[in-house]
């Protein structure tokens, strides 16, 4: 009977595992490393930044930030100016700025460092820009303010820092109403020191000209007198001769 059961157990237990679906864990894929940050595209998903972009792209100061976001450990910060914060400047302000001015006007907006909007009020003032001067010195902005209100100085303007487009490691992006005008580009300059006054002869110095010049003696007059005396002295050495030869 013992002999029967086996050879039948045997022969369900694989037509079970026959027909036993035949399923295999498979492990989810690790993800793939993340690609580089579009900042123009966050700028345009947001809108009102068309003139912030166009200068970025203009002056290649977009693909500089990509290439930063894609080699630098410290990440960046950018200052995005709106469409109207263009629109209040002067006219021709942005028409009268060289190439070069124009390339450290648009990285003045850029920081070389992620910042918070809350570690923005612990910073160092002046906090160092991506804009350098002539002289090599980098241009510098200031932050002040209190609780979630953050406010960021130039020098010429000041505005507060509305809304936070990104923030999150490596690129944090805040919308500013005003267009933030470099000092060093946009301050007033001390107006040039007027030259000395000529100086005028004093009256001392002239009276004593004139002194000299009347107390000289005419040399030409001198002269002529000296050659008449000359001359009657000739007359009379010979009239002189003339008698003694007669009376003698």
């Amino acid at each position: 009977m013992a002999a029967l059961i086996l050879p039948t157990l045997t022969a369900a237990f694989s037509f079970l595992l026959l027909f036993t679906p035949h399923t295999q864990a498979q492990t989810a894929p690790a993800p793939g490393p993340a690609g580089p940050l579009n900042f123009t595209g966050i700028l345009d998903k947001n809108g009102q930044y068309t003139t912030f972009i166009r200068l970025l792209i203009q002056t290649q100061v977009a693909s500089q930030i990509t290439n930063q976001l894609n080699s630098s450990t410290e990440g960046l910060t950018v200052f995005a100016p709106t469409d109207n914060a263009f629109t209040s400047l002067k006219a021709g302000t942005l028409n009268n700025l060289t190439t070069q001015q124009q390339v450290d006007l648009v990285l003045y907006h850029v920081l070389p460092k992620y910042y918070t909007l809350a570690s923005l009020l612990t910073v160092s003032n002046p906090v160092r820009t991506q804009a350098t001067g002539q002289d090599g010195g980098a241009y510098g902005l200031n932050f002040t303010g209190s609780g979630n209100q953050v406010n960021v100085s130039s020098g010429v303007v000041e505005t507060p820092i509305n809304n936070a487009l990104r923030q999150q490691f490596p690129l944090a992006v805040y919308q500013v109403d005003k267009v933030l005008l470099p000092n060093d580009l946009f301050g007033t300059k001390a107006p040039a020191s007027a030259p000395p006054p000529a100086k005028t002869p004093s009256s001392g110095s002239s009276n004593e000209t004139a002194t000299k010049a009347a107390s000289s003696p005419d040399n030409s007059d001198a002269g002529s007198i000296k050659s008449n005396a000359g001359f009657m002295g000739l007359v009379f050495g010979m009239m002189g001769l003339l008698f003694i030869g007669i009376f003698s």
